[in-house]
């Protein structure tokens, strides 16, 4: 199956939306870590900008989590450190808020 080719109009399009992708991201990351965007919208979903993000970056933009407390939320929720916040099932947002409002 030969790849598909594309034109430089094509590439320039695809360039131009993963930047801004990229900068839609890294500004909801800035409004979660000012407390303009609730972490608990984030893990229902309500947020579209972050349903690629992982798990461990959402957890590390919020202020007073650093790398050992953002790994042992998500080990006592049953959070794979890979996981995306799409791929977290209800229950594993639910025990991750618990945690989060609990702490």
């Amino acid at each position: 199956m030969p790849l598909t080719t594309r034109t430089p109009e094509e590439m320039e399009q695809m360039r131009l939306k993963g930047a801004e992708t990229k900068r839609a991201k890294a500004a909801a990351l800035a409004e979660l870590k000012e407390g303009t965007l609730s972490v608990a919208a984030v893990l229902r979903g309500d947020e579209p900008r972050l349903h690629k993000a992982k798990v461990r970056r959402v957890l590390l933009a919020l202020p007073g989590v650093g790398e050992v407390r953002a790994a042992s939320l998500m080990k006592a929720a049953g959070i794979h450190e890979t996981r995306n916040v799409r791929g977290l099932t209800p229950r594993q947002g639910n025990d991750l808020a618990a945690l989060l409002t609990a702490a």
